[in-house]
């Protein structure tokens, strides 16, 4: 069931998205060649809890950790570690969520260690990635069909040349970090409930430079590609208005194009 939300619950997952969006820019001013996937996860773990919240993953479903760090060929959930040292030019995938008075946010971003891309390949896939994320989000609005999220992701995609990712999507989020619906990230428009004011969804699109397949590793979480070639992946928690979109997760620091309010 698709949970609506009030405005008093609206209102703590639009603090929870700014907690989430702070720490993104917080984290990624520490991203650097030589520093390791714990450090970030430190450094992010340290401003949710100085914000008075709480991390989402730690401890989900065993999760040990407050992000997700991937780095590469790695799709999602990627564990960090003191031993994962970033390299210049390594493509870096960062997923966070945070819970403020019981309501989560979930936002993630790619970027590239060094700031530079390794290759126009790579180039190309993350900016597919982060437009993909944008074009499904201007979908959003009252009496849109699920469906159209997706759609716009995989159309995104394809204009790319580049793999949709199928084992995961976006979802509802709210009291729970997942929940109704899931949001596959292809498919044709159209279909699928009707969207409607207090809907919350995270929206993540996840593109694979090569083949879509999917597989896990043996640490049971991270997921990667089964060619190994690269994957970025980007998110924003989005609430629909009576009139369009809200992105509770947005942020003017640079790492995708500041979002508001429609009107």
């Amino acid at each position: 069931m698709i949970v609506r939300k009030s405005p008093e619950e609206l209102d703590r997952m639009r603090r929870a998205g700014r907690i989430v969006a702070a720490t993104i820019d917080r984290v990624l001013a520490a991203v650097a060649p030589g520093a390791s996937t714990l450090d970030l996860d430190r450094v992010a773990e340290a401003h949710i809890r100085e914000e008075g919240a709480t991390p989402s993953f730690k401890g989900y479903r065993g999760f040990p950790a407050t992000i997700c760090a991937s780095i590469n060929q790695e799709i999602v959930h990627g564990i960090p570690s003191r031993t994962r040292v970033l390299r210049e030019g390594d493509l870096l995938s960062l997923d966070f969520g945070a819970i403020w008075e019981g309501f989560h946010a979930d936002s993630a971003v790619t970027v590239f260690v060094g700031g530079r891309a390794p290759s126009e390949a790579a180039e190309n896939l993350v900016r597919a990635t982060r437009e993909a994320l944008e074009l499904a989000i201007a979908t959003i609005e009252p009496g849109a069909r699920l469906s159209d999220i997706g759609h716009a992701i995989e159309t995104r995609a394809g204009e790319a040349g580049v793999g949709v990712v199928r084992e995961y999507g976006g979802h509802g989020v709210g009291r729970k970090l997942h929940e109704d619906p899931f949001i596959q990230n292809w498919g044709p428009p159209g279909r699928g409930p009707e969207m409607r004011p207090g809907w919350v969804v995270a929206v993540e699109p996840m593109l694979n430079l090569g083949r879509k397949d999917a597989a896990i590793l043996p640490d049971g979480w991270t997921a990667v590609t089964r060619d190994r070639q690269l994957s970025a992946q980007f998110e924003h928690s989005c609430g629909v208005t009576e009139t369009g979109v809200e992105i509770f997760s947005a942020s003017p620091k640079g790492w995708h194009e500041p979002h508001k309010v429609r009107p």
